[in-house]
């Protein structure tokens, strides 16, 4: 059996990032990310690997350019402020199309907010949050042993895709610790070729090569992102990942994703042993979203309840899949249950939401501030829905 060794999340994160073969990271100290840089720092020096704690995020994400321009394995981490500093790179990142690796390790907001977890970045990390049309990966741990899994292969497909893979976790991921199986470390000499990349030609005869996001002729810029859009299509295609848990048995599905799929679990586990049969439907890449497994469950005529930690945004992922699959609202309606502010919700208070939806007693989740206000039926400022 292979060694497990205990690593808190953030850990794990940037130990998966070396073995990963990640030679270049560039980040600055934000709560509750701070062990990440601190961890690359202690591990990458040592090994003549370049670690810089940059001026500012600023400096960081655009340190991120330069090396990824070059052809390293680079990465960034933050937490959400920080990140949301770093947006005109990322955007930058996509324009001319270079691999990176950036992680969110998201804390409550908006503004500096409070430094305890929670999911309000989904909008930001999923919709591109930067300035024009853009995406990127986002894939989404649930535990610690996620956490080393999917940066490590983030760094393939970032490679794979040209594009900037995001790592989105909650602050309860990036603080808790738990065993953890690490993955084999790559050998730097059998990482792909990158003929593409600026910097030193040398022996190799390949032409001197330009990276940039820049095009000043219409024509050629439109024709650069409608080709982007078409390997986003092919994405979509093929890197959509989600797990489904007695969905097929059950009603009603929760639908969740990081510390607020794990909640969920618990919640069905009650809810079992209550006689109540509960589905979990947890989405592992946020972008793209699993939109067609949403649309099949729908159109078997089962019921959603979202749990996040906020105040409700992956949900409006799950009504586009319903929407997808041609029933109703009503034949497959969507419910939303959230905290905020750093709190997180508790199984107790999900399997009671879920028990609202069964009885009839919560109201559809509709886009739009006055419904989502609502939550699942339960006003989110009340007693009854901190479970007093």
């Amino acid at each position: 059996m292979p060694e497990k060794v205990l690593m808190k999340g953030n850990e794990a994160i940037a130990e998966g990032a070396l073995r990963a073969g990640c030679t270049a990271y560039f980040g600055y100290p934000i709560t509750p990310q701070s062990e990440l840089p601190a961890y690359m720092a202690k591990h990458m020096l040592p090994r003549h690997l370049t670690f810089v704690q940059a001026e500012s995020e600023v400096a960081a994400i655009n340190m991120v350019y330069g090396a990824a321009a070059a052809g390293a394995r680079a990465m960034t981490s933050s937490s959400s402020p920080g990140v949301s500093l770093k947006q005109e790179g990322i955007s930058y990142l996509c324009g001319a199309d270079l691999p990176c690796v950036i992680v969110n390790v998201q804390r409550s907001g908006p503004g500096l907010g409070g430094i305890s977890p929670a999911q309000g970045d989904y909008f930001q990390a999923t919709r591109g949050g930067g300035h024009g049309d853009y995406y990127h990966i986002v894939l989404a741990p649930k535990d610690v042993q996620e956490c080393a899994d999917l940066t490590f292969e983030a760094f393939d497909l970032a490679d794979k895709w040209r594009m900037p893979v995001m790592i989105l976790a909650d602050g309860l991921i990036g603080q808790m610790m738990e065993g953890v199986v690490l993955p084999p470390a790559r050998d730097l000499a059998s990482l792909p070729a990158k003929p593409w990349a600026v910097g030193h030609q040398g022996k190799s005869g390949r032409p001197f090569n330009h990276v940039s996001s820049i095009n000043l002729v219409p024509d050629e810029l439109e024709k650069s992102v409608n080709d982007r859009f078409e390997r986003y299509k092919a994405i979509a295609e093929s890197e959509v990942r989600s797990v489904s848990t007695n969905c097929d048995k059950a009603d009603l599905i929760l639908v969740g994703y990081g510390t607020s799929s794990r909640v969920a679990g618990g919640a069905m586990a009650l809810a079992k042993a209550e006689g109540i049969e509960l589905g979990l439907f947890r989405p592992t890449t946020l972008w793209p979203f699993p939109y067609a497994e949403i649309a099949e469950f729908a159109a078997k005529g089962k019921k959603f309840l979202c749990v996040e930690m906020s105040m409700g945004q992956m949900v409006e992922d799950v009504l586009l899949g319903v929407g997808m699959s041609g029933v109703s609202g009503d034949a497959a309606p969507v419910h939303f249950f959230g905290r905020l502010g750093g709190n997180i919700p508790n199984e107790d208070e999900v399997l009671a939401a879920a028990k609202d939806v069964l009885a009839g007693r919560s109201k559809p989740h509709r886009i739009g501030f006055a419904d989502r206000s609502l939550g699942s039926g339960r006003n989110l400022g009340s007693n009854r829905s901190r479970g007093q």
